[in-house]
């Protein structure tokens, strides 16, 4: 028994080595990790290759509901009437008679829950007139997102030729809906529900939500031709990570392949929020109304660092002596400089004006000339 604690330790502690991209070994031909608030892509195989998407479809029907939602255009309790068409759909349905009315809210759950078909199409219909309009909706979102390998032909993912997208553009699509649009953690978390006052029994499509710790959703997908897809989002330390797997072998290898590549993510990187140390200084202005303007870090203040290099981070401000007038509000000004703890460069953030600063008139230069005259200051 004294021989054998060794060897456990050692297994124990092997289990703690993060595993390297390059060790990870996925069943599906193609897959992506992706970090939601920087889009930084941690991992990708085969990430351009137009595949069927299933279900994972539903994303961008997800994304064009909430942005309706958001924009006032539509309401969580707006009720709307299923239609023949809607009622017609095969695979995951709710069934949705024609003529039957449901709340928006209803609708969404359906979807996000268990990829309602019948539900997506009446959401879309009621959105656009008819799910082809919808579609349209769809394909133009997608343009604006860069999702260049993509082209819808419905709202569901149900097969139909040249109906097909990627990891990467799904990721592009899954980014934009939980980053824009967090409000649908809501529906992409339930794990049981129901419809219908507790009449239709809804279980999530997605097992992660319920085995994986942290899991926010998103979409799973299958079909006999498209395989077994999903994009799995999950949340740890306040990182979010998008898994996306196109075309797995079996249902438990997607969500397998899932959990590889977010179990990579957590374990290799870091999101670092970056505060300035000190106070930032105000940078003197030449002729400008006012003597100083205040230098103000730029927004987009969150890194992503691989763990070894996240710790020990140290600052360094960059800014000029002066600076002329007239000085617009986000300007640049200068850099915050981050170094790793072996004094490595690790970013450089910008500093920005936090105020527009406008150049002295001639009337109120030649009254300032007098002041120093009279006054000496």
């Amino acid at each position: 028994m004294k021989r054998m604690f060794p060897m456990i330790l050692l297994f124990a502690l092997l289990l703690c080595v993060p595993v390297r991209a390059d060790e990870l070994t996925l069943d599906a031909p193609s897959a992506l990790l992706m970090e939601k608030q920087t889009g930084t892509v941690l991992f990708a195989k085969d990430e351009h290759t137009p595949r069927e998407p299933a279900s994972v479809t539903k994303v961008m029907t997800l994304l064009l509901t909430m942005e309706a939602i958001d924009s006032g255009a539509l309401s969580y309790d707006d009720t709307v009437t299923g239609s023949a068409h809607a009622a017609s759909m095969g695979g995951s349905q709710i069934w949705l008679k024609e003529g039957e009315q449901m709340r928006v809210e209803d609708l969404i759950k359906a979807v996000c829950v268990v990829s309602g078909n019948d539900a997506a199409v009446a959401l879309g219909e009621h959105l656009a007139g008819s799910e082809e309009a919808f579609v349209a909706r769809m394909n133009e979102r997608a343009k604006e997102l860069g999702m260049n390998d993509t082209h819808f032909v419905n709202c569901t993912g149900l097969p139909a030729e040249g109906h097909v997208t990627s990891a990467y553009d799904i990721a592009l699509m899954s980014r934009e809906l939980i980053w824009r649009h967090p409000d649908i953690r809501r529906f992409t978390t339930i794990w049981m529900d129901s419809l219908r006052d507790g009449v239709s029994m809804l279980v999530n499509t997605n097992k992660l939500v319920r085995f994986y710790p942290g899991a926010t959703g998103l979409k799973t997908g299958s079909t006999d031709s498209a395989k077994y897809c999903i994009s799995a989002t999950a949340e740890k330390d306040g990182m979010e990570l998008i898994a996306v797997i196109l075309g797995g072998s079996t249902s438990d290898k997607r969500f397998s392949d899932a959990k590889a590549l977010l179990n990579y993510g957590f374990a290799a990187y870091s999101l670092v929020t970056v505060t300035p140390e000190s106070p930032l200084p105000a940078v003197p202005v030449t002729l400008g109304t006012q003597k100083t303007v205040q230098s103000v870090l730029t927004s987009e203040n969150a890194l992503l660092l691989e763990k070894s290099r996240a710790n020990g981070l140290t600052q360094a401000v960059s800014l000029p002596e002066s600076i002329d007038a007239p000085v617009e509000e986000g300007e640049p000004l200068g850099t915050l400089d981050i170094f790793d703890a072996n004094g490595t460069p690790v970013a450089s953030l910008p500093l920005l004006a936090g105020e527009s600063i406008p150049h002295l008139t001639w009337s109120e230069l030649f009254c300032r000339l007098l002041k120093l005259a009279y006054c000496g200051a």
